[in-house]
């Protein structure tokens, strides 16, 4: 199993948005740093905790600084874009990565984002399918493209001057195009089955129940089937919220404190999901109320913590109850306490993936 890292961040807005970029930064260079094989960036463009509203902008700020781990989007959220500036965009990307770029989309989840972007009434599902078709076909093709949609149409036929390459548009290094993921958090996921027969790859939110994550393998067999290609474990990330500690009370302090990080972040995506009608990622029951869930609840389900030995132990039994996985994505978190969440990477790097792939009988 790989390890590596998806931030969306969540930071508590009264901290300054230069602070917390420079944090972000240092956990991208300590994940270099560690050997983490891969780590995604999140984008949301109205929120003040969520705050990178650009990952295309913040990876290509990280390139020089790191020569060996893969930087993905987590996510673009196409409907909130137009597709042949995002087309452009991530291709410059991918050649200043030289291969080092991993392109995650969706149709996006914050209803403000969608909001100022006037398509909150809009089927935004229909919008990504679009604009991904677009991109593709940007990229596939050759000037003046005329590309016709139900919201975007998109040709440099009027403009176009081939000598001069005006009105053409550049191909990403990474041939046809770099990786797409997508990520994955509806509980039996018919998104995952259509990104796999597209030969796109799943990765399973860390802020949903087990049992629901488990539901995803079947639905990226069958996407698979569907391609024509084999379902293969290795292709499929599962993000997860871990802490580990030198010590067990260290551990359950910090990640279940109200004060603390972990809390706050579930306290701010149970908000936001409890509003938007979408409690039951946090259910272990379907027919459980929303009056049922209690946050103390969702963050104990769903925090792995504690000392190496213990966390291993965890980890191991998450992986028995959802089955075989590729890739564990290490959910970053803000670093209230900077030394213990430098030290819990360290200790997830170096001590507890080595003892997960060696009782897993991995390399």
């Amino acid at each position: 199993m790989q390890l590596g890292f998806f931030t969306m961040p969540i930071h508590p807005p009264r901290r300054s948005l230069t602070e917390t970029l420079k944090e972000d930064r240092e956990l991208v260079l300590l994940a270099e740093e560690l050997g983490f094989e891969e780590g995604f960036i999140g984008e949301h463009i109205t929120d003040g905790a969520e705050n990178i509203t650009s990952p295309l902008i913040f990876i290509a700020w990280l390139l020089r600084e790191t020569s060996r781990i893969k930087l993905g989007t987590g996510t673009v959220n196409l409907p909130i874009h137009h597709p042949a500036i995002v087309a452009a965009e991530v291709a410059m990307v991918d050649h200043m990565a030289e291969g080092r770029f991993l392109f995650g989309i969706s149709p996006g989840g914050l209803v403000s984002d969608a909001e100022a972007m006037g398509v909150l009434d809009n089927d935004r599902t229909a919008m990504f399918l679009e604009a991904i078709n677009h991109i593709l076909a940007i990229w596939e093709g050759e000037p003046p493209y005329n590309l016709e949609g139900e919201f975007w149409n998109i040709s440099t036929g009027r403009t176009v001057i081939p000598e001069l390459a005006q009105g053409t548009m550049a191909k990403p290094y990474q041939r046809p195009h770099p990786p797409i993921v997508v990520t994955a958090v509806a509980p039996y996921s018919q998104g995952v089955a259509a990104a796999a027969a597209r030969g796109w790859d799943p990765i399973s939110a860390n802020f949903l129940q087990p049992q629901w994550v488990k539901t995803h393998w079947p639905k990226y067999v069958e996407g698979c089937a569907q391609g024509g290609r084999a379902a293969d474990p290795a292709n499929w990330r599962v993000a997860k919220s871990i802490f580990v500690a030198d010590d067990a009370a260290t551990a359950e302090r910090y990640a279940t404190a109200p004060q603390g990080p972990y809390h706050f972040y579930y306290h701010s995506l149970f908000t936001k999901l409890l509003r938007v009608g979408r409690a039951n990622l946090f259910k272990t029951d379907a027919e459980m109320s929303d009056d049922a869930l209690n946050l103390e609840t969702i963050v104990d389900q769903l925090v792995i913590r504690g000392t190496v030995d213990q966390v291993v132990e965890q980890i191991l039994a998450f992986r028995e109850t959802i089955g075989d996985f590729g890739t564990l994505l290490y959910a970053g978190h803000d670093w209230t306490d900077k030394d213990l969440a430098r030290r819990s990477m360290v200790l997830m790097a170096e001590e507890v993936m080595p003892r997960v792939n060696a009782a897993s009988g991995e390399i």
